[in-house]
């Protein structure tokens, strides 16, 4: 590594999340151009149980300012409205139970209606849930209700 007197400490934590942190830090500097060099407590001048990023002490002020602008952008909108709760459209239980219940997210992944599975193979007597969007409910329930009136011989094919 350059001379210590070259770099400076734009980052610095011994918190459990640090080496996340500090790769976040990395990835914002370098996506506008900034080198960083990340160093853990093995490197010399790095406190144990530290991890440091650290940029060439000229482009300091530009590392703070890049910083500043990505902990400042505006977050991604959730949705928490109501139409998006999920809601049970199977329960399937025994032994074909999670059978029937992959079987159908492949069903309702073919024709776009996205599903959460619910349920474990190491406690088989707990039911298999197929889940979807409040707002999908309508649309998967015709989707099951097409596929059985169809029939055993469609699926086949």
């Amino acid at each position: 590594m350059h001379n210590s007197n070259e770099w400076i400490n734009i980052f610095r934590s011994a918190d459990s999340g640090a080496s996340d942190e500090a790769a976040a830090v990395r990835s914002a500097l370098e996506s506008v151009g900034i080198a960083a060099v990340t160093l853990e407590d093995d490197a010399p001048g790095v406190p144990p149980g530290t991890v440091v990023v650290r940029v060439a002490a000229a482009q300091e002020k530009q590392a703070e300012a890049a910083l500043k602008a990505a902990r400042n952008r505006e977050p991604i909108p959730v949705d928490n409205s109501p139409r998006l709760n999920l809601v049970t459209v199977f329960e399937g239980v025994g032994p074909t139970g999670e059978l029937e219940a992959l079987s159908l997210r492949a069903l309702l992944d073919a024709n776009n209606v996205s599903s959460v599975l619910e349920g474990s193979s190491t406690i088989p007597n707990l039911p298999f849930l197929v889940k979807v969007a409040r707002e999908q409910q309508s649309e998967a329930l015709q989707v099951i209700a097409e596929a059985k009136a169809a029939g055993k011989e469609t699926a086949e094919d």
